[in-house]
Order: structure tokens, then C-alpha cells, then sequence
């Protein structure tokens, strides 16, 4: 007989107690696949108290995680935070640095849906220097990092890590995450627009999701389709898989993807036209973004409503939304290596482009003779601030004051707009008004751009003789004096209700000869950027 130690494996195997906890354990796991969270909640408890009675402190850590993952499925973060922390200590105690691995990996992944990006990344990388040559650990880790990197917008180095995750599943026999690896190559392949190969992916996810019964990972699958069928335009089929795979998530109790497909299913209804269940779904998917502290997916689904906002005309509400989305993606602590967070901010500032043109626009459309006055003045506007070396965020508040500097003209009866002659010095007055009303209009909505001083003074001159509070010199706003300068030139260079237009060299003249109503480094940076244009004309 050996008398050489028996290995801990073959001790728990020994050992009533043990066996009972790996029992437990087993099948909360079972239940868990199953959908039946409630029932794995309670076997994974019972692992924990029965490895604790037994002494077999690795398997308290195992179930303890296991225990942990559940709770943050059914919404409980703080518990959930708790449990996995606890986790982390015993393995660490024990020197058992894949389970304290597989702690850490968790703890990230809350990180990450936290919205805590930094401390998700370093979590990552610190599991993965515990994960050893474990395979299954390994592939796991990878496919978090891989996560983080396509949310980062980094698609190469997202498939790379996908590959790697892949291969290590495959290697470690473990048919769920291999399922779960072609699920996240296909996120990639739909993020590049490769919807035929997305599609290939996804099945292969729902294929083994169905063969191995884990009810959560094919509802996953649907959900993915169902973005697949909505690029598509395939919206019957796109909204049949989201609400099927919503039904499974409700029946999980899996609140943080009930979000999402809620978010699906309200973008179906948006875009075939069912105004008002859009608008229903896409509020039930930011109420549960909240109530799960998800502040991607509230940001993303507050997008999607302003979205709906705007195709209903409305806005006002629009603008409110999108602010709301601004703020949420503050709330990330996104930084310049953040590029997926900064490409969202992007496109959300250039869904505030699109909702501020179209009210620009909007406003325009009454008037023949200033259709595209706003586009133009804006494109006028920013050749100005790049010739006085302005950075980004002062070229976008630009930009958007442009668009919006003549609101307040939606006041102004339609008989004084379009008057053919001169106007009386009491039509002039209401003319001169539209700057205050403007702001009055934008009362409630609060921007990330400071644009209310650029609408209220865009004419107010450096001289004193503007309108509506008569500031002068460095009072004015740097911004009002430059939507102020190319909205005289616009206005010169096109053809009105009362003159005919101008050629630019006449109304740069025109200009010159105001002089005194500009300050000098905006006046120059015209003369260089648009002015120049118009003398070559």
C-alpha cells in the first residue's frame, strides 16, 4: 500500500461531507442552466454551509463564487459583490490562486456592468495572471477582455482575444463557453457590419445553448438574431426572437438582459411606425437599466428614445433625452483610451446634430428665402473657429449654436418674416425678440454645451449697438460674435423677401465697413477663413 498522500481531490471524494457540498454544487449548477435561478440559489447556499461543516475551505470559496454570480443574475449586486469578495479571501487563504482567479474575474465582470471600466480591466488582467495554464479559467478571462475591448471599440484586438478564448474552450472540453465564444464573434462580426457571418455565429451559439438545455445562453442567441433581422429590416422576425428571448430572461429572473430586449423590441416598434409602443418598451428598458444601476444600458436606451423623440417631431423632449445619455456616459469616467466610449459619445453628439438641424430646419421651412440659412452659417461658423485655433468642444458648441441661433424666429408672425418691404420700427422690435425667445424655448433642456449665450447675443455688437441687452466689447460671448459676423455675410450673400442677394465680394465689403461691430481676432479670422472667398469671388 502507497503510503504516500492522498491528493485533495481524493480526500473530498472521502469524505461524506465533502461529497454532500460537491453534490450541492452540482446541482445548483444544473438548476442554474435550467433556468431555475430560485432553486440554484438555495443548492449553492447549501454547497457553502455543507463545505464549511466539512472543512474543505476550497469548495466553500467555489460555491461561495457560484453562490455570488447567481445573486447578481437576480439583480442583488450588493449581495453578490459580497459573496464573490468572500470567495477571493478563502481562495487567497488557501494559496489557491485559479480559484481566487475565477473570484476576481467575477468581481470584474460586475466592475464592468457597473460601468467602472478601469477597475473591470485591471481585475481582468489580474485574474488571468492567477488563471495559470487553466484552460477553462483562461478562456473565460479572455472572453471578459475580449467584451471589454469591442465595448472600447478595439474590433482586432476584441477577435483576438475571442480566438484565444475559443481555443482555450475548445481545449478544455467545455461546450458552453465555446458557445459563448462564437456568441461574442458574432457581436464583433455584427459590430463590422458582416451580418451574413454574425448570423453564422449566432447559430452555432443556439445550436449547442439548445443541446445542452442552458436556457440563458439561447435566449442570448435570439436576442442577437433579433439585432441581426432588425439591420435587415426583417422586423417581424427580429421582434419574434426579442420577445422570445425576452420571455426567458423574465422567467430567470435575468433583469440586467430583460433591459436589452425591452431596448430591441422598442426599436422594432420605432422603426415600423408604432409610436407609442416604442416609446412604452423603450421606457421599461431605462427603468430597468436603473433599477439594476446599469449605466451603459440606460445611457444607450435614452439614446434610442430621444431618437423616437425626434422621428415624432418632438424636439424639446429629444434634446432632454439625449443630455440625459450625455451625463450617463460622464458617469464612466470614459477616457481617451476608451475608444468604444468616446465612439458612443460621438455618435450621440452627432444624434444632437441631427435633432438640432432638423429643428433648424424645421424653423426654416416656413421661409423660402432662408431654407439652409442655419446649415450654412454653421459650415460658415466652424471655417471661423478653426482659423482661430478653437478645440473641439468650442468648434461643437459652435456648431450646435448655429443651428439653433434663430429659433426664437418660430415667434415671429409669419407677415413679418416674409415682409417684402422695409418693417416699421415696431415690426423691428418683435424681429429683435427672436434671440430671447430662442432661450425662453430652451428653458428646460440643459446642454453639455453652453449655446444659450450664443442664441441670446448673436446680435449684440462690439460697438454697443446690437440687440436685445446692448453689450459691448468683451461682454459679448466669443461664440455669439462668431455666429454673429457669418450670419451678416449669410444673410447679405442670399436672396431675401425685400432685396436681391449679393455676390460674397459685395458682402464682404459690407462687412468691412461694419467693422467696429466685431472683435478684432474674430474679424480677422472671417477675413481669413470666409472672407478671403469672397474677395477671390
Amino acid at each position: 500500500m502507497s503510503n504516500r498522500p492522498s491528493s485533495p481531490a481524493a480526500q473530498r471524494a472521502s469524505d461524506p461531507g465533502a461529497r454532500c457540498a460537491a453534490d450541492f454544487l452540482r446541482e445548483g449548477r444544473e438548476r442554474e442552466r435550467a433556468g431555475a435561478v430560485g432553486e440554484a440559489l438555495a443548492a449553492y447556499e447549501r454547497a457553502v454551509a455543507a463545505a464549511e461543516l466539512s472543512g474543505q475551505s476550497a469548495l466553500v470559496a467555489e460555491s461561495l463564487r457560484r453562490w455570488g454570480v447567481a445573486q447578481h443574475q437576480r439583480g442583488e449586486r450588493t449581495l453578490a459583490r459580497q459573496l464573490c469578495e468572500r470567495s477571493h479571501a478563502v481562495a487567497a487563504r488557501l494559496g489557491e490562486t485559479v480559484l481566487a482567479g475565477e473570484a476576481l474575474n467575477a468581481l470584474a465582470g460586475f466592475e464592468f456592468e457597473a460601468g467602472a471600466i478601469d477597475d473591470a480591466r485591471d481585475r481582468f488582467y489580474q485574474a488571468l495572471e492567477l488563471a495559470g495554464a487553466d484552460p477553462g479559467l483562461r478562456g473565460r478571462i479572455e472572453q471578459n477582455l475580449g467584451i471589454l475591448a469591442n465595448i472600447q471599440g478595439a474590433l482586432p484586438e476584441a477577435l483576438a482575444h475571442y480566438e484565444r478564448s475559443l481555443e482555450a474552450f475548445r481545449n478544455s472540453g467545455d461546450e458552453r463557453g465555446c458557445a459563448i465564444a462564437y456568441h461574442n464573434l458574432g457581436m464583433v462580426s455584427a459590430d463590422r457590419g458582416l451580418w451574413d457571418q454574425a448570423e453564422r455565429f449566432y447559430g452555432r451559439t443556439l445550436e449547442i445553448a439548445e443541446r445542452i438545455g442552458d436556457r440563458h445562453l439561447e435566449a442570448l442567441a435570439r436576442l442577437n438574431y433579433s439585432e441581426v433581422y432588425l439591420a435587415r429590416q426583417r422586423y417581424d422576425d427580429a421582434r419574434g426572437q426579442a420577445e422570445t428571448a425576452l420571455a426567458v430572461f423574465d422567467q430567470l429572473g435575468a433583469r440586467f438582459d430583460k433591459a436589452d430586449a425591452y431596448k430591441v423590441i422598442g426599436r422594432v416598434y420605432r422603426e415600423t411606425g408604432r409610436w407609442a409602443l416604442a416609446e412604452s418598451r423603450l421606457r421599461s428598458a431605462i427603468e430597468l437599466a436603473v433599477s439594476n444601476g446599469s449605466v451603459l444600458s440606460e445611457a444607450e436606451a435614452s439614446r434610442e428614445l430621444a431618437l423616437l423623440h425626434q422621428a415624432m417631431g418632438h424636439n424639446q423632449d429629444a434634446l432632454t433625452l439625449l443630455n440625459a445619455a450625455h451625463r450617463l456616459f460622464g458617469r464612466l469616467d470614459a477616457r481617451v483610451d476608451l475608444v468604444d466610449i468616446a465612439g458612443k459619445v460621438h455618435r450621440l453628439e452627432e444624434t444632437y446634430f441631427a435633432v438640432v438641424r432638423d429643428w433648424g430646419q424645421s424653423i426654416e421651412s416656413a421661409d423660402s428665402y432662408t431654407f439652409g440659412h442655419c446649415e450654412r452659417v454653421a459650415g460658415y461658423a466652424g471655417s471661423v473657429a478653426r482659423a482661430l485655433a478653437l478645440d473641439m468642444h468650442q468648434q461643437t458648441t459652435i456648431r450646435l449654436g448655429a443651428y439653433l441661433h434663430d429659433l426664437g424666429k418660430v415667434r415671429v408672425p409669419h407677415e413679418i418674416l416674409n415682409k417684402p418691404g422695409k418693417l416699421t420700427d415696431a415690426e423691428f422690435d418683435v424681429i429683435k425678440m427672436h434671440p430671447v425667445w430662442g432661450v425662453e424655448l430652451l428653458a428646460t433642456v440643459d446642454f453639455p454645451w453652453d449655446i444659450k449665450p450664443i442664441i441670446r447675443w448673436h446680435h449684440e455688437k462690439y460697438d454697443g449697438s446690437g440687440y436685445p441687452d446692448r453689450l459691448g466689447g468683451e461682454e459679448i460671448p466669443l461664440g455669439a460674435q462668431i455666429i454673429g459676423i457669418v450670419d451678416v455675410y449669410d444673410a447679405l450673400t442670399t436672396t431675401r423677401s425685400y432685396r436681391p442677394a449679393m455676390t460674397p465680394r459685395e458682402a464682404v465689403a459690407r462687412v468691412v465697413e461694419s467693422r467696429n461691430a466685431w472683435r478684432d481676432d474674430v474679424y480677422d479670422a472671417f477675413i481669413r477663413s470666409v472672407g478671403c472667398q469672397g474677395q477671390a469671388a
